[in-house]
């Protein structure tokens, strides 16, 4: 209500009362922008120190698209471009070096910027080799990782890093956010003695660490015998998610191609070796899923009566172009995050699980589906009809010890 015209107070007409309130919803923002906008990357703060961690090495930089620092300059271009820095080769991951390609096996390139060579270590070999090593004193890592353990890029760190330590090679890692939050920890833990390139060491799901904390852990459970530096992040404090580090969200894959995605990835991706279509093929990858064997409005139905916190079920039909069911129409859900601070995604995959068990066991495809998941104890559970308190009750103890590990290498609150 506006105040009236008192002797010993003015008026605030209409126009000057929203004008007030526009300029304080400005400052609001100035000031939240001004506290995110400070979240440096470890090439920021390499690049802030003029590369002394890397004076006088010769470099072999493991990277994509991804590394660039809060202006968008390529981690390449900065090592090319530094007089202190000798950058003599290239390593990229799964999908390449500029990050456009979805096959099995990828081709060495060649850099145009630098015209050094690129070593894929997702064709002939996912390690680089000691051939790949020589004249190499130091690796750095610099990649945008996504937070979940079936995501390639911390599989590729980890071998990375063991061949270092083989080769006597120094590794840096030059660290980054975890885009979904680095303070959730969910999921079931990966089998002991099941470890593969996707599920590289005994870490949940949703393991809430970044690729620097991922380093130190690696290097000392695995007992590696390397000279390993993490070169920390500024400024990110509380361990937010990555619309709160004011850098420029870029999609780390072909398909991951929104922060929503990534934090529905670990929800909705999980069970994409099964006979589902989580999206691949059209413009919103894993913000969906279907087939068609779905009944949309049924499943959309069932899902919301579950009442996960923070998520609905929208009911939709889709027509991939590409990838799983290719031209067939599936029915499906739209998969909405309506409060991100609420949404469990793992409880959530197992709400889908569980409901798909229920309604369609004899079309619903499992026979991998424990390939992502990599805990027998959960997947036998989903099979037997258990629920899904029943499902992460019985993986409690393995999270719980989990977290005291993780808390050791942790390094930013």
């Amino acid at each position: 209500m506006l105040p009236e015209n008192h002797a010993h107070s003015q008026a605030i007409m209409p126009h000057q009362f929203f004008a007030v309130c526009l300029l304080t919803i400005t400052l609001c923002f100035a000031h939240t922008n001004a506290v995110t906008a400070q979240v440096l990357a470890g090439i920021d703060v390499l690049q802030q120190d003029d590369f002394a961690a890397l004076a006088g090495r010769k470099v072999g930089l493991i990277t994509n698209h991804t590394g660039t620092n809060l202006a968008g300059v390529s981690t390449v271009q900065l090592l090319h471009d530094s007089k202190d820095v000798n950058l003599v080769a290239l390593f990229s991951p799964e999908h390449g070096f500029v990050g456009q390609l979805d096959q099995a096996n990828i081709d060495d390139q060649r850099d145009s910027l630098t015209g050094l060579k690129v070593h894929s270590l997702y064709g002939k070999t996912r390690v680089p080799t000691a051939e790949m090593l020589e004249g190499i004193d130091t690796l750095v890592f610099d990649i945008q990782d996504i937070g979940v353990r079936f995501y390639t890029y911390i599989s590729t760190m980890g071998g990375a890093m063991k061949a270092a330590a083989e080769n006597d090679v120094r590794f840096v890692v030059l660290d980054r956010p975890n885009p979904i939050n680095g303070t959730e920890v969910q999921g079931p833990v990966t089998d002991a003695g099941s470890e593969s390139f996707i599920a590289y060491h005994r870490i949940p799901v949703r393991h809430g660490m970044t690729i620097g904390e991922l380093a130190k852990m690696f290097q000392a459970e695995w007992e590696l015998d390397l000279d390993l530096q993490v070169i920390p992040m500024e400024g990110w404090e509380g361990r937010p998610g990555f619309d709160q580090t004011g850098r420029v969200w870029i999609n780390p894959s072909p398909n991951m191609r929104s922060l929503n995605a990534a934090y529905l990835y670990p929800a909705i991706g999980l069970w994409e070796t099964t006979n589902l279509s989580v999206g691949r093929g059209t413009d919103t990858p894993f913000e969906h899923f279907g087939a068609p064997w779905i009944d949309a409005l049924e499943l959309a139905r069932e899902l919301n009566a579950q009442g996960l916190s923070g998520v609905s079920f929208v009911p939709i039909e889709f027509t991939p172009d590409a990838s799983k069911f290719a031209n067939e129409k599936c029915g499906g859900v739209n998969v909405i995050l309506t409060e991100r601070a609420e949404f469990d995604p793992l409880r959530t995959a197992l709400t889908i699980a569980v409901t798909l068990q229920g309604l369609a066991p004899d079309d619903w495809n499992t026979k991998s589906l424990n390939r992502l998941l990599v805990s027998q104890k959960t997947a036998e559970g989903i099979l037997g009809g258990q629920s899904v308190e029943q499902l992460q009750a019985a993986y409690q103890e393995e999270l719980s010890e989990f977290e005291a590990r993780r808390e050791k290498y942790l390094m930013y609150r």
